[in-house]
């Protein structure tokens, strides 16, 4: 059975002493699993290859780690996409049957992010987008990024709507108060990051961004962020509330596709699964932050049909991004 995984990880030199210097930085004190995380992280060549072929993954579709550019000054954002999206389509050139991307974009320039977006979707093998949350507390339910989301809708290219840490108001004011390593992880990948990726997903829907761009689709990982839980309550924001064309959970249903990307959860995978359907489930690890072993195990013994598990296990995939 043929596995693409699509929430899967790269850095650079270049980010780690940028943007990711301070993930750099605690890696070094850490020491050991964490500096491995860094080397695994930067490798998107042999070694990358032989871990996916020991757990059983045939292709991954790489995106720039978090935080990405995205908050960045916009030069040093464009210079800092061109050059990480020059790496990755190295790699992808060498690989092509195994490695697939998402553009990294300075959306803190729409116009240049969207030209970006134009010229590594048309003519160099990725498939779409990574976009690494608000841009210092901006969303992109604000119409300042709408020409990304234009030219992602006009190319046929998805965008995938990858966490990041919440503004650092809702940090103190919501997480804050504790020792600073729970307040790190509370505010992280303990529980922020997912509500935070929620909210800017709901913060589209009800700015609109679906309605002007209807055939514009997003993805998410960690099973759905928190929102297949939901789907159903969301929608106590009634059309005459919202002036939206469609009640809240349609737009959750038609124009979001949903990656485990490190939820092995049997009951959580239950939840998605009867809210939103088999057609817009797909397969994925969080590599390195997460085990490529682990979740092809956990791809392995979730209960749906033989015909399911091909489409969440590549079928989907192969739909949505043409691969």
């Amino acid at each position: 059975m043929r596995t693409i995984a699509l929430e899967e990880h790269f850095a650079t030199p270049g980010f780690l002493d940028g943007p990711g210097r301070d993930v750099k930085e605690l890696a070094r004190q850490a020491g050991g699993r964490a500096e491995q995380l860094m080397r695994d992280l930067c490798d998107i060549g042999e070694g990358r290859i032989a871990q996916m072929d020991a757990a059983g993954i045939d292709m991954q579709v790489l995106s720039l780690t978090a935080p990405g550019v995205e908050e960045l000054e916009a030069p040093e954002a464009v210079a800092l996409a061109h050059d990480t999206n020059d790496a990755l389509a190295e790699a992808i050139a060498k690989r092509r049957t195994r490695l697939s991307g998402f553009a990294a974009l300075a959306i803190a320039a729409p116009d240049q992010a969207a030209k970006e977006l134009e010229r590594r979707f048309s003519g160099q093998a990725f498939v779409g987008a990574v976009i690494n949350g608000h841009h210092r507390g901006r969303y992109l339910d604000d119409k300042f990024f709408w020409p990304v989301l234009e030219a992602a809708e006009s190319l046929g290219a998805p965008i995938y709507l990858h966490p990041t840490r919440p503004p650092k108001p809702v940090i103190e004011a919501s997480f804050g108060g504790f020792a600073a390593p729970v307040t790190e992880m509370l505010s992280g990948p303990g529980f922020g990051w997912h509500i935070e990726t929620a909210v800017h997903v709901l913060r589209m829907v009800l700015g609109g961004v679906f309605d002007r761009f209807p055939k514009l689709q997003i993805v998410i990982g960690h099973m759905g962020e928190g929102l297949p839980f939901f789907i159903q309550r969301v929608d106590v924001m009634s059309v005459e509330l919202t002036q939206l064309k469609r009640p809240v959970s349609a737009y959750l249903r038609d124009n979001l596709h949903y990656t485990f990307a490190g939820f092995n959860f049997p009951q959580t995978f239950l939840d998605l699964l009867l809210e939103i359907g088999v057609g817009r489930i797909m397969f994925s690890a969080d590599y390195p932050y997460a085990s490529m072993t682990k979740a092809r195990a956990f791809l392995d013994q979730i209960p749906v049909s033989a015909a399911d598990l091909e489409r969440i296990a590549h079928g989907n995939a192969e739909s949505l991004f043409k691969l």
